[in-house]
């Protein structure tokens, strides 16, 4: 073979051998991301019960420091989110409302965002609770631990309640300050207006707790006030194992717990929900108990240990599995 005739058929090789490479890489390029998220939740037991940690999805917001440390400079919180390997500019929101089986309640712990909420990624609290293995119309008692719109939105569905079989339990103080006229012309007129959207409706079906009632057999509340004027979050215990539903007393496993006395925007009574925070997280570290807090990261369980300045959240990882 000549040197002329050699080349062309070791190039002609290489072009054989290159043409299903370049078939497969093509075929690859055509496949579609997969847009669609999975059914996110988290199940196990605590004694008797049955606990079903749903995320009702997460939205992404710009200026962690126009909401957490706002008596604070932005270069303090950015140092903070450095030191913990969080971007500075935006942050995560989660939610997690909580539905425990004691073998004869459905108890649901807030209902999310809701329809209105969907379209920005969240509102996934109904889709979650039927992929966990539950229907809408099981749930036997809907507990919100406060009126803010994401722990409300999912009260409705359509014009009609979401759980139609449900009786309903908030705080007094809370449903008296939010379903209030005197709300009208406040910074709080826009959630007394979705109180009387969603929750007022429902009134007739509601029973009002303080401090230290039982829910159901095993669930007990526990004033937490500061985030909202009536803010509750509940103690769960069954076969000698307990557990906190700590809500809203700390929005952010950083910013919320390593530093408990920065201000929070959201928070009614700033002072007072600092307080809270060190209270009631003081309590959960000296006890060792596992607790979920609504916008810890998802799935929204773990534990507490004191730090320096504040805490620092333990993510269960199997603890709660054995």
């Amino acid at each position: 073979m000549s040197r002329r005739n050699l080349f062309k058929a070791t190039v002609l090789g290489a072009g054989a051998l290159a043409a299903p490479q370049l078939m497969v890489r093509a075929a690859q390029a055509e496949v579609p991301m997969a847009a669609a998220q999975p059914a996110a939740y988290k199940r196990f037991s605590l004694g008797e019960f049955e606990i079903t940690v749903l995320s009702d999805g997460h939205r992404v917001v710009p200026g962690p420091q126009k909401i957490f440390g706002t008596n604070k400079t932005e270069e303090e919180v950015a140092e903070l989110l450095n030191t913990n390997y969080l971007p500075v500019d935006q942050m995560q929101f989660t939610f997690a409302p909580t539905l425990v089986n004691t073998g004869s309640d459905l108890v649901l712990f807030d209902t999310g965002n809701g329809e209105g909420g969907r379209e920005g990624g969240v509102g996934q609290t109904l889709a979650n609770l039927k992929a966990s293995g539950y229907t809408p119309e099981q749930v036997t008692v809907v507990v919100l631990t406060h009126l803010h719109g994401d722990h409300i939105g999912g009260l409705m569905e359509a014009g009609a309640p979401t759980f139609p079989n449900a009786r309903y339990v908030t705080g007094q103080a809370e449903y008296d300050f939010w379903s209030s006229e005197d709300r009208i012309g406040t910074g709080a007129e826009n959630g007394h207006k979705g109180v009387v959207s969603k929750v007022v409706p429902l009134a007739e079906k509601m029973s009002f707790i303080g401090d230290g009632e039982s829910v159901v057999s095993g669930i007990t509340s526990m004033a937490a006030f500061g985030h909202t004027p009536g803010h509750m979050i509940y103690g769960l215990e069954s076969g000698g194992r307990k557990l906190m539903l700590t809500a809203d007393t700390a929005n952010h496993f950083v910013l919320s717990l390593q530093r408990p006395d920065w201000e929070v925007l959201f928070d009614a009574d700033k002072a007072a929900a600092a307080q809270t925070r060190k209270a009631v997280f003081d309590m959960i570290a000296a006890d060792r108990l596992p607790f979920i807090g609504y916008h810890m990261p998802f799935p929204s369980v773990g534990f507490i240990e004191k730090a320096s300045e504040g805490y620092r959240f333990i993510p269960e990882t199997y603890q709660l599995d054995l």
